[in-house]
């Protein structure tokens, strides 16, 4: 496993220990993100995803992971628990982070949040237009 490899698996790990600590060490604090149609900056929206209440994070399984030159793409799945009903629910992501000094310095993302939606009972499994 490559340096880079290993400060991903550290970050996407925070999700399910919370270690704001363990954040820091792995993301900068002027970090770039962008995705979910918004582009926003700094580590405290990291901290604020991590420390979210409502969907706890149990679980994070990582289906592919590839570094070349200062980045990693990754494509995973979170294992969630919904505060609320107990249930448990997941959801595949797909992230592109750039990488510098040891430390994720911007990224971007995808989620399947119909998918998630659709667990929670919140849309229908099937849409008709």
């Amino acid at each position: 496993m490559t340096f880079m490899e290993e400060i991903i698996r550290r970050y996407l790990r925070v999700f399910v220990t919370r270690d704001l600590a363990e954040l820091a060490e792995v993301v900068a604090g002027d970090v770039l993100i962008h995705g979910y149609g918004d582009h926003v900056r700094g580590r405290h929206m990291v901290e604020r995803a991590v420390s979210a209440v409502g969907l706890t994070c149990t679980d994070i399984e990582i289906h592919e992971l590839f570094a070349a030159g200062d980045r990693v793409v990754v494509y995973f799945t979170q294992h969630l628990r919904h505060d609320a009903t107990g249930r448990d629910v997941s959801q595949s992501r797909l992230k592109m982070y750039l990488l510098a000094g040891g430390r994720i310095v911007e990224f971007w993302g995808e989620m399947n949040l119909y998918g998630l939606m659709i667990q929670l009972g919140k849309v229908p499994a099937e849409i008709v237009f």
